[in-house]
């Protein structure tokens, strides 16, 4: 590829400051261990010069990625979906079919734009990490800031998915062998499968050097969520409603509940009932994938703007249709009955169920092959704030991610209320990663001879942070309404 040609004085600034040292060989650009990343101004003047014959140049200098634009899309859709795909149909129910179709709608749009901010933002940096925009728009407090909320979310789905682990995969492993409730045999113990599987399948995935190898293990992550929903959409068919009374093997409903039993197996369109406003938080977050968006791009093949928001928009449509369906065929299955999770309301319709069980062991795969991809976006954070300067070693790579599997294993298992504790985190990181963050990055990084303060691009950045401050105060004016209120932690926030 060849190299846009400096000025004479420019390519003296760039040696003088040592920031940028590269040699021309054959037409090809050789950038030295010596460049120093942080150096945002001159790796403008070197990347973003348009070139004399028209031909696109190099956009960034962190790396040069390999990873195809398929497998790039799966691991963004591995991200974006979370646990919270199990409470989509409870959620419909609170809302009604018509007004959560309008919310997953234009929370999926936010979220698109949300991306366009960063890869915008990160196209004047030249730089695609999330720790460098924040370096770039308010210094190193704005680094530190942005390092620590991307840790403290991507830990708490890291705990969110180990706890389901934890107390499902005793219940399915069970459920299999058929054993007793009274049986105490160690392979029933939640906290020691946890272990298990986290030094069996997650620190062997997460010891790999480039997020863009997991894609496979993102797309059969996402396969067994296609299992999921395609079991889910059978088990419609086949589940009757009003649900069956335990008991009542005819299942003839009690004389003179006609009416009411009616209203029970109908779809509501529109719904407003107490808990109509904990879904909007939930919801908003649904599509939370901001933290792995940059690592992602920073590894996609041929990376350009344009591709990687394609990428983006792909991931989204994709598991937007996932949610949607979700959502729509566990509600017309149970419709009022169904639980915040719907496996639960499963469960207690049949819980020896040979396909519920396999469903439940599918989410449990996928739940755990997503541990890995959460965690790349951590490690990467804690190494711009502790060894900025450092190239790779093994050694750095492979201890950061035990020592991270390590606190997560122990919080699981010796804190047992922490979902509250992230419940918190999630309400306030949640939104600073999506709306908050995104926004005010991209006021304060594009320059204002590109597009002043009051430009409509600017504005409407300024506005998409303003609406992130709102469902910050929101998420957590209803955690804190429950637990006053004696109800426990919210989930409000989770992913």
């Amino acid at each position: 590829m060849e190299l846009a040609k400096l000025s004479n004085e420019e390519e003296g600034d760039a040696m003088a400051n040592g920031s940028l040292m590269k040699e021309i060989c054959h037409g090809k650009v050789i950038i030295n261990d010596g460049y120093d990343p942080t150096d945002s101004m001159s790796t403008e003047r070197e990347e973003f010069l348009p070139h004399p014959s028209g031909k696109k140049t190099i956009q960034f200098t962190d790396f040069d990625g390999k990873t195809s634009f398929g497998m790039s899309a799966f691991n963004l859709s591995n991200s974006i979906m979370g646990s919270g795909i199990l409470g989509l149909a409870y959620a419909m129910s609170n809302t009604g079919i018509i007004v959560f179709v309008i919310l997953l709608i234009s929370i999926a749009m936010l979220s698109a734009y949300s991306i366009h901010l960063l890869l915008r933002s990160a196209g004047f940096v030249g730089e695609r990490a999330y720790e460098k925009l924040g370096l770039k728009a308010f210094g190193q407090p704005g680094k530190v800031l942005a390092a620590v909320i991307i840790s403290l979310h991507n830990t708490g789905a890291m705990s969110s998915y180990l706890y389901i682990v934890k107390y499902e995969l005793p219940l399915v492993i069970q459920a299999f062998l058929r054993l007793e409730e009274t049986n105490r045999m160690w392979y029933l113990n939640g906290n020691y499968l946890i272990v298990i599987v986290s030094v069996l399948v997650i620190l062997p995935l997460a010891l790999m050097r480039q997020l863009g190898y997991l894609g496979y293990t993102s797309g059969f992550s996402l396969t067994c969520m296609v299992f999921f929903l395609i079991s889910l959409i059978y088990k419609k068919f086949q589940i009757p409603c009003p649900l069956p009374i335990p008991g009542n093997i005819s299942m003839v409903p009690p004389a003179g509940t006609n009416h009411t039993l009616s209203e029970q197996c109908t779809a509501k369109l529109f719904t407003i009932n107490p808990q109509t406003a904990y879904t909007i938080p939930i919801l908003a977050f649904a599509f939370v994938c901001h933290p792995e968006v940059l690592p992602i791009y920073t590894e996609l093949r041929s990376p350009t703007k344009e591709r990687m928001q394609r990428v983006a928009n792909v991931s989204i449509l994709s598991m937007f249709v996932m949610y949607l369906l979700t959502a729509l065929f566990g509600y017309l299955t149970f419709y009022g009955d169904v639980e915040t999770e719907l496996l639960h309301t499963f469960v207690k319709v049949d819980p020896l169920d040979t396909l519920i069980l396999c469903v439940r062991l599918a989410v449990l795969v996928a739940v755990t092959l997503t541990v890995p991809v959460v965690l790349f976006p951590i490690r990467r954070a804690l190494q711009q704030l502790l060894f900025p300067r450092k190239t790779f070693h093994w050694v750095r790579h492979t201890g950061i991610a035990v020592v991270l599997l390590i606190c997560v294993n122990l919080l699981v298992i010796f804190v047992p209320n922490i979902r509250d504790i992230f419940g918190v985190i999630g309400a306030t990181t949640a939104p600073s990663l999506i709306f908050i963050l995104p926004g005010m990055f991209y006021v304060r990084i594009v320059p204002n001879d590109k597009e002043p303060l009051k430009s409509r691009p600017k504005i409407q950045a300024a506005g998409f942070a303003t609406i992130g401050l709102i469902f910050m105060v929101m998420s957590l004016s209803f955690i804190f309404r429950e637990w006053t209120s004696g109800n426990g932690g919210s989930h409000v926030g989770g992913h």
